[in-house]
């Protein structure tokens, strides 16, 4: 960053009202890079020739051998309208669905999004689900139609037939909108050619047209096509630079912090709006106590551990006393850090509204709050894909295990989709991810960056055991029989488990000072007001309802029986796979007297045994991962690739034709989808493509239970014989 530039952006941070946050975020390969690079010259940071090029956001070495983005990536920079600085930042996102964590977590730190759709392919499965994501977090979005070049020089398109096209594009953006914003931006963030929330244009050409910008400098389409016929790039690239119509898009259209956090902060914070921390969040108040989230660990081989994040409230500064609320530990924060791209920038302060690094919080993890204040942390940072796809892991060099232990540790600091059970005694580490690129990334850094020879297990689906009924009452013993802990266990309705997965009832545990709002949630998903104020914990789409009554000590074993019950919830009986859409309540429990009587060694396996039994006795069930998927061929292959859908115990849900090609809607089980995109590619000579539009749970068939079970069990080295009711 060169020296005038860093000091227009320390300027720039100190004025909230001319600061906008903001992703980049699309499908795969409509043009996200090549778009923040364009941006990235029109600020003077990067040469003009290498814009679209350089790539300089895909500074990893792997993204750029495989020329897609898999790291979200921070810049700051500095834009003027009419004669005013502005501060940019920018976080440019990954458009594979692999790497969707990435753009969820970036969502947190920004107010506004522009999403690029291409002008060829239109919207596409990822375009809907980074809208999701960004609407999810309350992010303003923009629309920028991408590859308007091709439009014009492949497919010779005429104006008219152009306009019919984008207000195809322009129509879908808005069902989007309208389907996924909160009720009341449902009109008001509507994107809109007229109202200069739309501009078009090429990255990989370097140029930008909106209406704003075409009366501002009396530019039109005529003209753009004068300069296609003429072959005149440089003139076209001079009368409408991409960066300025688009950067004046985001000034006039995207938030500033001071106003994104007045409707932002009610939804992902849920303390006291009136307390001195709540007033200063919602004003983005510099001089109030400092709350900083985290978005995003990176491990950096000079400076360690650096947390990146948003700023809500207060300044951050070198050398602070902080707290992080979820690791429930004190730290001091050793360095502030501004992200340019690969690269970081040192100062000594950040005031609210801006997105900057701590460098010295090693307990921090995504999501997590630092504070300086005696406050409820933020609202957990939830993904819209679990991990589906797991693999064995282990080190080729017994030697090099303490090694790669500390390095998927890393990983998974770094990356809370990827989610990784290490087992230190067999030295058989899982790793579970959102698909087979996700995990084959993950090996290469192994491999590649840490020098570590490791060998895999071909990949292994993720289940969830649940109930399929509600279990009776089942009684827990302590091992020295003293105490006695009463269990039932039920299905969750898909009301309230829906409600979980959207975020509209919050996965927490339950406390005084939440109360109140998780009760108003769980109410408004459907629950008994009553039963509601009995919930201890919500876990991983899980449920703890304490239904005691006058037990004198329960308060002092309550911990020790949540502790459980997650243990149960990440691994169930039939094996160990972990738990889901389940409801567990304890009834009733009898506790000896004297507290060296029921500690954790007695009240733990107590409650775990508890709760195996119940699932047990209900009728434990397992749900498979399905993954609904589009898939586009030519017409001619449709039934190749019905048969091929069908082949993999898929179905068919929907079919499309137009203009020669298919798109088909399909629903396939993860268990059967290995190797597709080949057997695709087979199937249609190379014409086929798929992508991943959902995915969700639903029961395995039961004739396949049994022998699923078995595998699982006899992978994990358990017991060969499904596990039966253990009861008194």
């Amino acid at each position: 960053m060169a020296a005038d530039m860093t000091s227009q952006v320390l300027d720039g941070m100190k004025r909230p009202d001319d600061i906008r946050n903001i992703g980049i975020a699309a499908h795969i390969d409509h043009g996200k890079t090549t778009f923040s690079d364009n941006l990235l010259a029109g600020a003077g940071m990067i040469s003009q020739e290498l814009a679209g090029k350089q790539r300089a956001l895909d500074f990893d070495e792997e993204e750029a051998e495989r020329g897609i983005t898999i790291y979200s990536a921070n810049v700051s920079m500095v834009h003027e309208v009419q004669n005013k600085p502005h501060l940019i930042n920018l976080i440019d996102t990954p458009g594979h669905v692999d790497f969707g964590g990435e753009v969820t977590r970036a969502m947190r730190a920004v107010d506004g999004v522009v999403v690029l759709a291409c002008a060829v392919e239109g919207c596409m499965p990822q375009t809907e689900t980074v809208l999701r994501q960004a609407l999810k977090e309350r992010v303003k979005p923009v629309l920028f139609i991408n590859k308007v070049d091709r439009l014009i020089k492949e497919l010779q398109l005429t104006p008219e037939q152009m306009q019919e096209r984008f207000v195809k594009i322009i129509a879908n953006v808005n069902k989007m909108i309208r389907s996924y914003s909160p009720e009341e931006f449902k009109d008001k963030w509507q994107v809109s050619v007229q109202n200069g929330s739309v501009a078009f244009g090429s990255a990989y050409q370097n140029w930008a047209l909106s209406v704003d910008y075409m009366k501002k400098k009396g530019v039109s389409f005529k003209d753009v096509y004068d300069f296609y016929q003429k072959d005149d790039m440089k003139g076209l690239l001079k009368a409408a630079p991409l960066h300025e119509p688009v950067l004046d898009m985001v000034v006039d259209h995207l938030p500033a912090p001071i106003d994104a956090q007045k409707y932002r902060i009610p939804k992902l914070w849920h303390g006291d709006i009136d307390s001195e921390a709540g007033k200063s969040l919602i004003t983005g108040n510099p001089n109030g106590p400092l709350v900083f989230v985290v978005t995003k660990v990176i491990i950096d081989p000079q400076a360690g551990e650096i947390a990146y994040g948003r700023v809500f409230s207060g300044t951050l500064k070198k050398g602070s006393e902080v707290k992080l609320i979820n690791a429930d530990t004190s730290a001091r924060t050793q360095q502030i850090v501004l992200a340019k791209g690969g690269s970081r920038l040192v100062v000594d302060s950040v005031p609210a509204g801006n997105i900057a690094g701590i460098v010295g919080l090693k307990a921090a993890h995504a999501g997590e709050t630092v504070t300086t204040a005696d406050i409820e942390g933020f609202e957990a940072i939830s993904h819209l894909f679990e991990p589906v796809v797991s693999k064995a892991i282990e080190a080729k060099n017994p030697q090099d295990l303490p090694k790669l232990i500390e390095v998927l540790r890393q990983l998974s600091k770094e990356d809370p989709t990827l989610k990784v059970t290490i087992n230190q005694e067999t030295g058989e580490n899982i790793i579970a991810g959102l698909g087979e690129l996700h995990l084959e990334i993950k090996e290469h850094l192994i491999t590649r960056e840490k020098g570590i020879d490791i060998v895999t297990s071909d990949p292994i689906v993720v289940y969830r055991e649940t109930v399929a009924k509600e279990s009776p009452k089942v009684v827990g013993k302590s091992p020295n029989r003293h105490n006695h802990l009463h269990v039932i266990v039920e299905p969750m309705t898909d009301q309230m488990f829906d409600a979980i997965t959207n975020g509209d009832v919050p996965e927490v545990k339950v406390r005084k000072k939440n109360l109140k709002e998780v009760v108003e949630s769980l109410t408004t998903a459907g629950m008994d007001r009553d039963k509601a104020k009995k919930v201890k914990e919500i876990y991983n789409g899980n449920m703890f309802i304490d239904g005691t009554r006058g037990i004198v000590y329960i308060n002092e074993i309550i911990e020790l029986v949540l502790e459980s019950f997650r243990e149960v919830m990440n691994g169930g009986p039939y094996g160990k796979e972990p738990c889901g859409k389940m409801i567990v309540t304890l009834k009733d429990a009898k506790l000896h007297e004297d507290s060296i009587h029921r500690g954790p060694a007695q009240i733990i396996p107590a409650m775990r045994n508890s709760i195996y039994n119940a699932m047990l006795t209900a009728g434990t069930i397992l749900y498979e991962p399905i993954q609904t998927m589009r898939i586009d061929a030519p017409i001619e292959y449709l039934g190749a690739v019905s048969k091929l859908v069908q082949s993999n115990r898929g179905q068919l849900v929907d079919t499309e034709q137009g203009d020669g090609v298919l798109t088909i809607t399909a629903r396939v089980p993860v268990a059967e989808s290995f190797g597709f995109t080949g057997a695709l590619r087979e199937s249609t000579r190379g014409r086929g493509a798929w992508f991943l539009v959902d995915q969700n749970f639903e029961p395995l068939p039961r004739e396949l239970l049994n022998g699923v079970v078995a595998k699982i069990r006899q992978r994990k080295g358990m017991k060969a014989e499904l596990p039966v009711p253990e009861l008194d």
